[in-house]
C-alpha cells in the first residue's frame, strides 16, 4: 500500500465473541499494519481513527457481504480490507463489486486453501496468508504416537508457545521487503 496514513480499513471477523482465533488474526494484522492494540486479547481495542469498523461475517461468503456493506455503509471510501478467511473475503469482494467499488480497495485474508489462492490468482483477494494444516496434522499425530510409546512430550520453537509450521504470503502483486509466495506456489502447497 505504501504509504498508510490513508488507509480506511474494514474488519471482517468471525463474530464478536473474541474467539481466540479470531482476536490473534485480527490483532495480528492490525500490529503488522502499524496499528496500536492496547489489548491484543480482545477485539476492537485500537483507537486508529483509520479503523473503519468491525463486522461479523460468520467466516462465510454471505456474511462477508452483509459485513462489508454494513461497512461501506459507514464509509464508502474503504480501501483495505481484512478478512478472517477467504470465503468472507468472497462476500467482502462482491459487496464491493455491488456497490462499483472493487478497485479501490485491497482484500487481505488468512487460510491459503486452493479456494482461497484461486481467490488471490483471479484477482479477489490480493493476498493471503498460506497456513499448512495437513502439516499441523501429522506433527500432532507424531506427537501423540510418542508420548504413547515412550512418553516423550513434545517441545515448542523455541520462543513460541507453540510449534510453528510456518506460513507464508501468497500473492501475485509482491510488495518490496515483503517475504512471499506467487499463485503458483501456493496452489502446489495448498490444501482443501
Amino acid at each position: 500500500m505504501g504509504d498508510t496514513s490513508g488507509a480506511k480499513i474494514a474488519m471482517l471477523d468471525i463474530n464478536k465473541d473474541n474467539i481466540s482465533v479470531d482476536v490473534q488474526r485480527d490483532t495480528g494484522f492490525l500490529v503488522g499494519f502499524g496499528i496500536e492494540v492496547p489489548d491484543l486479547t480482545v477485539m476492537g481495542s485500537e483507537t486508529d481513527p483509520r479503523v473503519i469498523g468491525h463486522e461479523s461475517s460468520d467466516a462465510n461468503p454471505e456474511g462477508g457481504l452483509r459485513a462489508m456493506e454494513t461497512l461501506l455503509a459507514k464509509d464508502p471510501d474503504i480501501n483495505v480490507i481484512y478478512t478472517i478467511n477467504e470465503p468472507a473475503a468472497e462476500g467482502a469482494f462482491q459487496a464491493m463489486k455491488n456497490a462499483g467499488k472493487e478497485a479501490q480497495a485491497i482484500i487481505v485474508s488468512v487460510d491459503g486453501g486452493c479456494p482461497g489462492v484461486a481467490s488471490v490468482k483471479s484477482g479477489v483477494i490480493g493476498a493471503t496468508s498460506q497456513q499448512y494444516p495437513l502439516k499441523m496434522a501429522g506433527l500432532g499425530i507424531d506427537a501423540i504416537a510418542a508420548y504413547a510409546k515412550d512418553g516423550t512430550k513434545p517441545t515448542v520453537t523455541e520462543g513460541l508457545s507453540f510449534f510453528n509450521t510456518g506460513v507464508n504470503l501468497v500473492t501475485d502483486k509482491p510488495a518490496e521487503g515483503v517475504p512471499s509466495i506467487d499463485t503458483t506456489e501456493g496452489t502446489a502447497l495448498c490444501w482443501g
